[in-house]
């Protein structure tokens, strides 16, 4: 066989054992690998299913004998892993055509890797739009400062990971990164996750507590949802910026702390300091470097490399024989109007990951069809806020119209139930 290849034309290595193959595909790269089995058994099977798992850059052709052929481990094998097999002894000629074939595959899936892969290795923060590229150069230049950082975007749309960049970008990238969901903590206990407390400072405060503050000295504390941090702290949060000082609760001794802070919002601060919800002056301390993330149906041109980024950084979930997206998929995730915006992306492409039963995802893997026209779009639109609204509804009344219970019942902060029955118009219990 390695005759006839080098007289085809090709550049062929040979190795007689697993071992010698590894040590091959260490040192050298191959489009290509044709594997030959006789006589096996259920354990050298194993052993040849554990080696393809880690060597899936190239495309494999298998040849087996008729024995071999009959184990349901061989079965799973080629299913699993090869591009084709054939039966020893084999056909010559059937078996040079299939190996050009195989090779015609992988230049093909080199080009996809090179097309979609992504201008940058930071988490999920990639795309060719004009939107990322811009956003991108604005963190770029906004990681040196130690000024304050305000992220703008929707819910979902990659603040955090915004804030990871920054970070990483900057003088303070050896230092801790704290992220803090400032509407996902009760809020009788936020002034001491933020700032700490001494013990006995309270009932239950068996010991010393360092906050966030403390933890993120040297580093970032990422203070996300900051329009949902109440009213009466905001102004502890103000003497940070305004001082780099922060005091336990029960204590009076202060504390000088190096910390960047980067907070994020899905809300319109500068409305909600016009309603009295949120600290003016906060407001101007924070907005000293604006960053706005756009929605993912703003920015379509980067759904296709997101895509691409989440199915690697996931590989390890997938089956062996899953290879990528099929042309039907980019097109159907293209089309679709994400309103979870890039985390429901990760989502869908991560359950397809591991429920799809082909080579290729299909947009059926991914919950997704063909697109719906505008008038079927906007049905869909009035059936989801009906359904949002009876939720909050039967909810509140299950609950006695009590706002805190109702809102863990649902899953959000009591600020973001606060703003949808506003939107829904409904009132809370006086």
């Amino acid at each position: 066989m390695c005759k006839l290849l080098a007289d085809d034309g090709w550049e062929v290595q040979q190795a007689i054992d697993l071992r010698r193959a590894k040590r091959v595909l260490a040192e050298q790269s191959f489009t290509v690998g044709l594997l030959m089995v006789s006589e096996s058994t259920d354990a050298s099977l194993a052993e040849f299913d554990a080696f393809l798992r880690s060597h899936e850059n190239q495309e494999w052709v298998g040849c087996f004998d008729a024995a071999s052929l009959a184990r349901p481990g061989c079965r799973d094998l080629i299913l699993a892993h090869l591009f084709d097999h054939h039966t020893l002894p084999f056909d010559p000629a059937r078996v040079l055509v299939c190996i050009g074939h195989a090779h015609g595959r992988a230049l093909l899936r080199e080009r996809v890797i090179a097309v979609d892969a992504p201008p940058r290795q930071d988490a999920a923060v990639v795309g060719p739009s004009a939107a990322m590229t811009e956003l991108l150069r604005q963190a770029t230049r906004s990681a040196p400062s130690n000024a304050p950082v305000l992220i703008c975007g929707e819910s979902g749309s990659g603040k955090e990971l915004i804030a990871q960049f920054v970070h990483q970008h900057s003088a303070r990238a050896r230092g801790p990164f704290v992220a803090v969901n400032c509407g996902a903590i009760q809020p009788g206990l936020i002034q001491s996750e933020l700032f700490g407390h001494e013990r006995g400072a309270f009932t239950g405060a068996v010991g010393e507590k360092r906050g966030f503050f403390e933890v993120a000295d040297g580093g970032t504390l990422f203070l996300d949802e900051i329009g949902d941090l109440p009213f009466d702290l905001q102004v502890n949060l103000l003497r940070f910026l305004q001082e780099g000082t922060v005091s336990r609760v029960g204590s009076t001794k202060v504390l000088s702390l190096d910390v960047r802070v980067v907070a994020a919002t899905n809300v319109d601060l500068e409305a909600a300091v016009s309603e009295g919800r949120f600290r003016q002056d906060l407001f101007y301390r924070l907005n000293v470097l604006p960053l706005q993330v756009r929605p993912l149906r703003e920015r379509r041109e980067d759904i296709r490399a997101l895509a691409h980024h989440f199915f690697r950084s996931f590989a390890a979930e997938k089956r062996p024989q899953l290879k990528g997206f099929s042309r039907l998929a980019i097109k159907a995730m293209e089309a679709y109007p994400w309103p979870g915006n890039v985390r429901e992306l990760i989502n869908r492409v991560r359950c397809a990951m591991i429920m799809a039963e082909g080579r290729l995802i299909l947009p059926a893997d991914l919950g997704l069809e063909a697109p719906a026209g505008p008038e079927l779009q906007n049905v869909l639109d009035d059936a989801r806020q009906k359904a949002e609204r009876g939720a909050i509804f039967s909810t509140l009344q299950q609950n006695g119209r009590n706002v805190a219970v109702a809102a863990r019942q649902l899953g959000v902060s009591r600020m973001t139930l606060y703003r949808l029955m506003v939107k829904h118009g409904f009132h809370a219990a006086q």
